[in-house]
Parts: structure tokens; sequence; C-alpha cells
């Protein structure tokens, strides 16, 4: 059995997986604000899993990675610094853990589940804050591994803001009081689109990838502004700078789950 770990600013959740990739049970708890509160509930819930032994554990954080001592050095939305999480999960499961960001392990799990496969992919999660994984021909670019697009400056009002000030699912609810699954008004798509293009184009100009996916809370809700955000970026559209199709992600709320089965498979592989 392998055990994936997504932790979100807001929530962390548990899968079991089996060695087909298919997740047998998952547990979703809110995520505390002490990381030793998180790590003794993180062990509790763990526990309910299973009792059998854990083959290899995967965590996914939503920060900067430092991937040789397994430690996350920031996270974007916690106030949590050089955390070994690593150390302490193999502790717990009493086996190998590996960690990546987990915007990067989602966009691997997406890249692999195109068809037909696309050799460069941009994903991108929209959530309480942006963050993006770029994967070539199936494989993490290591020369982006530790990109975060969220926080791009551009001018806003006057001012040099990062993107996800104004353009993340954080933002949306400052902005309109609702969460993305609250909004069906097109006119609030089409700003929002606006504000999604304005980054995209961006990572367009300078990575020119096949395809970009979204995912996220935000991405879960591409049936309602997909079309809206492709039109408004075809509006930019140059010789030099050909504008790919944005398409919604396949799994946009469990990416990062599949992601880490994915880097496990990986790791495996490699050890053989």
């Amino acid at each position: 059995m392998y055990l994936t770990i997504d932790i979100g600013g807001t929530k962390t959740l548990l899968g079991k997986m089996t060695k087909d990739g298919s997740i047998e049970k998952s547990i979703k708890f809110p995520t505390p604000t002490e990381y030793d509160e998180f790590i003794k509930q993180l062990e509790d819930n763990i526990a309910t899993l299973t009792t059998d032994k854990w083959e290899i554990v995967c965590v996914a954080a939503p920060g900067k990675i430092d991937r040789s001592t397994g430690s996350v050095i920031a996270f974007g939305n916690l106030d949590w610094k050089n955390v070994p999480i690593a150390q302490d999960l193999e502790k717990i499961a009493k086996t190998k853990a590996i960690i990546e960001n987990d915007a990067k392990l989602a966009a691997l799990s997406e890249a692999r589940a195109l068809n037909p496969p696309r050799a460069k992919v941009v994903y991108l999660t929209v959530s309480t804050g942006i963050g993006s994984g770029t994967v070539i021909n199936n494989v993490l670019d290591p020369d982006l591994i530790d990109a975060e697009v969220g926080h791009m400056l551009f001018e806003r009002d006057g001012e040099l803001v990062k993107w996800q000030s104004f353009a993340s699912g954080k933002a949306i609810v400052k902005r309109f009081g609702k969460l993305a699954s609250e909004i069906d008004d097109p006119k609030i798509w089409q700003i929002i689109s606006r504000d999604l293009a304005i980054g995209i184009i961006d990572i367009v100009a300078n990575i020119q990838p096949d395809i970009i996916i979204i995912g996220g809370g935000v991405g879960s809700h591409f049936h309602k502004y997909g079309d809206i955000l492709n039109t408004e970026l075809k509006q930019y559209e140059s010789p030099m700078v050909p504008i790919p199709a944005v398409v919604g992600a396949k799994h946009p709320e469990e990416a990062v789950i599949h992601g880490c089965y994915q880097l496990i498979l990986d790791h495996l592989q490699k050890s053989d």
C-alpha cells in the first residue's frame, strides 16, 4: 500500500492507494495552524487508514522544497518554515518518505493522463494561491521545478502586485464575496478570465506549451468559464506567440494525490 498526503493551506487529504493507482480509502481533515499539532493529527489519521505496513509515502507540500533533506523551507499559505516533514513521516509510517511541491505533482499526473499525449504541458492550480508545473515528455522540467508563477508581478491600479493577489480563488472571494462554486454570472467569469489571461499569456510567451491545464478549486468549475478564457486569450495571439488550448483538469481536486502516485512509481523504478 502507498500512502499519499496532500497538505493544503486549509485542509489535508490522505490517500491509501493500491499498486494500480486506485484510491482505496481517503481521509480529509482541517490543516492545523501549528506544525506540531499537524504532525499529531497526521499520525492519528494515518493510523485509521490501515494496520498494514506502508511500502512508501509521498507527501505534497504547497511551498518551497529542499529535496536533498526532505524539508519544506517555506509554505505559501502556512506559517511553517524549515520543517523536516519527510523525516517526521518516516518516523510515523516507518518507511521511506518522498516529498515534492503540490502543483508539480498535480502537473505530473495531469500531463500523463492526456490523450493524446503532449510534449510540453503547463499545469496551473488556481485555488488559495496560484501554482504551476511544467512537464516535458512526461517528466517534470528540472529547470522550472521551483517556478512560482503566482508570484509574478503585474501593474494593478498603479502598483506592482502578485498575480495570485488578484486572480486566485482567494482573490475571487475577496472581490466578489463568493466562492467559484457559487458564481454563475458570465459577466463575473469574464472579469475572472481576464485576470487569469494576464498571467497565462506571459507563461505562454516564455514557455510556449502545447497545452495548458487548469486545476485546483477554481479549476473544478472550468466548465463555467473555459470558453470565455480561451476566447480572451486568443485576442493576444501572434505568429510569434501561438496560443495553445486551455483545458480543465481531469482530476481537479485529486490531481495532487494522483501525482503522488506517479512520483512513487518513478521512485520505485529508479530503485530497482
